[in-house]
């Protein structure tokens, strides 16, 4: 096989060479990938009409989605969602792995716990936090006991539950953008950093002129990843609160998965998760614009 590929009239045509050895990876692409998003899109064209079928009704769906005061809630949470943990989640990031990046004793053992939350599946994480938020018994009320703080709802309140979730997510995903970070900063020139350090004393100086302008290409990686994520991780919802109360902690693709195998409406699932595809795009596309001129690759 090896011969009869590098032999002729494959070597004076490569690029049939190379699009055979990029098949396999199209295939896969294209069968989870494409495929999947060419009938959603179809299937937004469609409305279910109760009964196992379904009729055409042009935008409808899109038109609906103004209206439909759940989903409008969803996207809302999603976007507060968003803003708090992705910055929150890369500057903790970036702050760890400047730790454990020094010269430290047991700072194996740091790094290991920094990342340890990463290791465990969401699943996991959300039931061991469903113990620190307990009302009755949680570790988070009995901290507060000490000081004579009565115990607190935090999955049951509306003002707390979408905060609740937050704050697991950080734990979660800090560590996993750690080790991009550190991978990072190992892998600076060294003789930069010795220039800088001769020309400022200040660490602020240098790791403001210096370090982060190197770091400008993993930021954008973290950046990015960190925005997926805060739209695709629903696994802790349900463990914790299942969306509720009242909707206050739904996010997007937590009410997407609803909409499609609890409320049997696929269909408008589909449209939803056209306008999810369409707002990462867009997002992603500005933070790729906004940092042209930021972003240095070696």
């Amino acid at each position: 096989m090896r011969n009869f590929l590098f032999t002729s009239p494959w070597r004076r045509q490569p690029w049939v060479f190379a699009w055979l050895c990029l098949l396999p990876a199209l295939t896969l692409l294209g069968a989870f990938t494409y495929l999947p998003v060419i009938n959603s899109i179809f299937s937004s064209f469609f409305s279910s009409t109760g009964s196992g079928s379904t009729l055409y009704t042009g935008f409808d769906n899109v038109h609906y989605l103004a209206d439909d005061p759940v989903f409008i809630k969803a996207l809302t949470n999603n976007a507060w969602y968003a803003l708090f943990t992705v910055p929150t989640s890369v500057i903790l990031a970036l702050t760890m792995a400047l730790w454990v990046n020094q010269k430290l004793k047991g700072r194996s053992f740091l790094r290991l716990g920094f990342f340890l939350p990463t290791l465990l599946p969401m699943v996991a994480a959300a039931n061991v936090w469903l113990f620190f938020y307990e009302p009755n018994i949680g570790l988070l009320n009995r901290f507060l006991s000490v000081f004579g703080i009565n115990g607190y709802n935090w999955l049951g309140d509306p003002d707390t539950s979408l905060g609740a979730l937050m704050m697991l997510t950080i734990w979660k995903e800090a560590g996993f953008f750690m080790i991009f970070y550190l991978a990072a900063l190992q892998s600076l020139p060294s003789d930069l950093i010795e220039a800088a350090r001769l020309e400022s004393p200040s660490r602020w100086y240098r790791f403001r002129k210096v370090v982060m302008p190197l770091l400008a290409p993993t930021t954008l990686f973290v950046l990015i990843n960190a925005l997926i994520n805060a739209f695709k991780l629903v696994d802790h919802l349900f463990i914790l609160t299942k969306g509720g109360p009242n909707n206050a902690s739904t996010l997007l693709l937590y009410y997407i998965y609803e909409t499609a195998f609890s409320y049997l409406d696929q269909p408008y699932a589909a449209t939803q998760t056209l306008f999810l595809l369409a707002v990462l795009a867009l997002v992603s596309a500005l933070q790729f614009a906004l940092s042209r001129n930021k972003v240095h690759y070696q």
